[in-house]
């Protein structure tokens, strides 16, 4: 009988500053397709056509002030802010420990400074929308997603290529 791989530890880094005895949770970015019904003529019921990737988004929470993520409030570019979560993944029957690596690029949409009690813990949290996304365990990368150059990589395979080669890119 096995058990699960259970989050042991972490890190968050914003543009490569670590936040470690700062952050204090990450909501990694979901994966959603865009999928609508299709029920064509001699079909007897709808199938799910896929329309490509939901918009991605990452949200966090550090224990107090953090003026690097307020600097970056506003950046113009889609891509101005490098996240990169570091996650060890424990099995309690083995021991093995499993690193996960999210590398995601994007913007802040949302600081929510939380609330000033004067003797109170208090938290920061910044919502970050995303334009890239790279998921790697243990050194391997499983998914990468870079919508502004539609590249979708899944599990080495780069499932956009030929659109990509259908339309001239």
């Amino acid at each position: 009988m096995a058990l699960p791989r259970k989050l042991k530890n972490m890190n968050l880094f914003n543009d490569g500053l670590s936040y470690v005895g700062e952050v204090g949770e990450v909501t990694l970015p979901g994966l959603e397709r865009i999928m609508e019904d299709w029920r064509g003529g001699g079909m007897n019921g709808p199938v799910k056509t896929d329309h490509g990737q939901e918009a991605l988004s990452m949200e966090w929470t550090c224990g107090g002030l953090m003026d690097d993520a307020l600097r970056q409030y506003g950046i113009t570019t889609h891509d101005g802010v490098q996240l990169r979560f570091a996650g060890a993944y424990q099995r309690d029957d083995t021991g093995d420990v499993d690193a996960v690596e999210v590398v995601a690029r994007g913007r802040h949409s949302k600081i929510d400074m939380g609330t000033a009690k004067p003797g109170e813990g208090t938290e920061f949290k910044v919502t970050s929308e995303l334009s890239y996304y790279k998921l790697s365990i243990n050194g391997e990368p499983v998914i990468e997603i870079d919508l502004i150059n539609m590249v979708e990589i899944v599990d080495g395979e780069d499932r956009l290529a030929n659109q990509r080669r259908a339309i001239g890119l």
